[in-house]
């Protein structure tokens, strides 16, 4: 038997189809999305371009040739002042979860990130036993900084939000590039 091919690289147009139908899963399903009707793929393509015109990165992760998972980020907040503070969403399909993957594409969404010049990178979790995404942010360095206690509501139950961040690069040790992050 043969080992799946993992591959993260930079999502693709044709990409979105299948992106949607993961997302539409987690909206269906989970909590960690607070939306509760899923987005059309035409939705979905037009949040992409969004953070492709900010210059962020949007990843996907295949799996044998099949998209497994998503990731990218976008400014915290839609004023310029926050564009070097960014969301990041992460999300992978059911047949993924548990094998490593999240923590992969984190970690590279978080290296791109930097490289763009995103100082802080900050975790919105939906659910506070969402343990799962907790356990893949903690492990790649995000701290707690909070929980917003029953501020969704969804499948007939309240939700908390947990708050998460990471410096990446300098941080606010000094000024960002200005050229940097849109």
């Amino acid at each position: 038997m043969t080992s799946p091919t993992t591959l993260i690289r930079p999502c693709r147009d044709d990409d979105v189809a299948a992106i949607a139908e993961i997302y539409a899963h987690h909206v269906l399903h989970g909590t960690g999305t607070f939306e509760t009707e899923p987005p059309t793929a035409a939705e979905m393509a037009a949040r992409r371009a969004e953070v492709l015109a900010r210059g962020l990165p949007y990843l996907v992760l295949e799996r044998d040739a099949r998209i497994a998972g998503f990731a990218y980020c976008n400014w915290f907040k839609p004023r310029p002042a926050y564009r070097y503070s960014a969301e990041d969403s992460i999300y992978l399909a059911p047949s993924a979860l548990g094998r490593g993957l999240g923590r992969a594409l984190l970690t590279e969404l978080a290296a791109q990130a930097e490289r763009v010049g995103v100082r802080r990178l900050i975790a919105v979790i939906g659910d506070s036993a969402n343990t799962g995404s907790i356990a893949v942010h903690r492990a790649i360095g995000f701290t707690p900084v909070g929980t917003l206690s029953a501020c969704g509501w969804k499948f007939g139950r309240w939700l908390d939000v947990v708050l998460m961040e990471r410096v990446l690069g300098a941080g606010s040790t000094r000024p960002p590039d200005q050229a940097a992050c849109g």
